[in-house]
């Protein structure tokens, strides 16, 4: 109840600012694959960190408490501005953006009802995206939860064109091939499972 709660307060923060934005990270994981533990919330915001000012006051509204001593220098640097909620002790990250990827995925966010609240999560292409850019073993794993709930749903071309994107853009195919891999696994399983 505590992470609905603040989930269902920030986006009727968010969304009164008029700051476009989606859940990403565990709490998204949560909706579109296997149950884990997960300790914070990460809103990917539509708005660069000119935007600091209408941030921090959404967060000084909520009751946030922003855990750097020079919020502005550290957004700049990191495009994060990490606040905590002090009742709960639930971290939340707000994530500056402007790429085109970023872009196209507040566009492609799913909204979802809390309790009556309308939240903008990730769609699980999105975020089958970002954790396999992200490549951590929990990020491996959470695509591999992921493909075990939504195989059959998924938008496989979308998932596979934004991947070579990052390839080509990062002269390499280690994101592509990476998800071809944990695809070709999940295939297999889900027949052998038949």
């Amino acid at each position: 109840m505590l992470f609905e709660n603040l989930l269902k307060k920030l986006a009727r923060s968010l969304d009164e600012e008029g700051i476009g934005y989606l859940v990403m990270g565990g709490q998204a994981v949560l909706v579109h694959g296997e149950p884990r533990l997960t300790r914070d919330i990460d809103i990917t915001l539509g708005v660069i960190p000119d935007d600091l000012n209408r941030v921090m006051k959404i967060a000084e509204n909520l009751g946030l408490k922003v855990l750097v001593s020079d919020p502005e220098k550290f957004t700049n640097e990191t495009w994060v501005l990490p606040a905590q909620d002090p009742e709960s002790g639930i971290r939340v990250d707000f994530i500056f953006s402007a790429s085109e990827f970023e872009k196209n995925a507040l566009q492609r966010a799913e909204t979802i009802g809390i309790e009556g609240t309308p939240v903008k999560f990730a769609s699980a292409e999105d975020l089958i995206i970002q954790k396999i850019f992200s490549g951590r073993p929990r990020d491996i794993e959470d695509v591999r939860g992921i493909l075990i709930k939504k195989i059959h749903q998924l938008d496989i071309n979308y998932i596979r064109e934004t991947l070579k994107k990052f390839d080509e853009a990062l002269s390499t195919n280690s994101f592509f091939q990476r998800f071809e891999t944990l695809l070709k696994e999940q295939r297999e399983l889900t027949v052998d499972t038949d």
